[in-house]
């Protein structure tokens, strides 16, 4: 079966593409595309792999559904085209990351600059219905990128997994913690409680340093 991925993903996924699970959900999200208004557009789905390939991965990020409103999902967890306003979780992020590092907040929530330094922006479902959170769990997005999370684990090293909120959380069991920073937080929307003071991105790039890798420009 041919996915259109990144190549070096595409390497190191090409066996899950073949399982029955997600061939299942190739059909079902192209019934979905034909039928209904979907985010992101079918070219965007896999736009976190093209933005940041297997070999750049350094810090993880982990979503849960893209955003769902028009215009806004863009691939990438937690971003957002430019010229979209700003949505609350990742102003509470952007807040932290001032509070923490003192790099001012930046007027745009297009997060590609944090992806092409090997920022891998991971939404746990890649598709969603317009304007119907959590529409496309439970089809196979969550089985397709635990694949994803435990291939990154199980074949780099010194990596940072930033996992905010309990789904996240739930989701990071696959990761091996003797070889990988795991920083938990409570999730950024501000109808969670907990996530401001955390000061996951100075460790982050504390991390990086001590590893002798570039820290992220956050």
């Amino acid at each position: 079966m041919d996915v259109k991925i990144e190549a070096s993903w595409k390497e190191k996924l090409i066996n899950e593409f073949e399982k029955d699970y997600f061939i299942k959900l190739t059909d079902f999200l192209k019934e979905e595309y034909k039928t209904k208004t979907i985010y992101p557009t079918g070219s965007l789905i896999f736009n976190a792999f093209e933005k940041c390939t297997f070999e750049q991965v350094k810090v993880v990020i982990l979503g849960q559904d893209p955003y769902h409103g028009t215009g806004e999902a863009n691939g990438l967890c937690f971003s957002v085209n430019d010229g979209i306003r700003i949505p609350p979780s990742l102003r509470n992020i952007f807040k932290e990351i001032n509070d923490d590092i003192g790099k001012e907040i930046p007027k745009s929530g297009n997060l590609e600059r944090w992806a092409n330094q090997g920022v891998f922006l991971l939404n746990a479902t890649l598709t969603v219905v317009k304007d119907t959170p959590g529409s496309h769990q439970k089809k196979g997005w969550e089985e397709f990128t635990d694949a994803v999370i435990k291939k990154i684990s199980d074949e780099k090293e010194g990596v940072v997994f930033m996992l905010w909120g309990k789904y996240a959380h739930e989701k990071g069991k696959v990761i091996d913690d003797k070889k990988h920073l795991v920083l938990k937080a409570p999730h950024p929307s501000p109808l969670a409680k907990g996530f401001n003071g955390t000061k996951h991105f100075s460790q982050a790039n504390q991390y990086l340093s001590d590893k002798l890798q570039k820290e992220i420009e956050w």
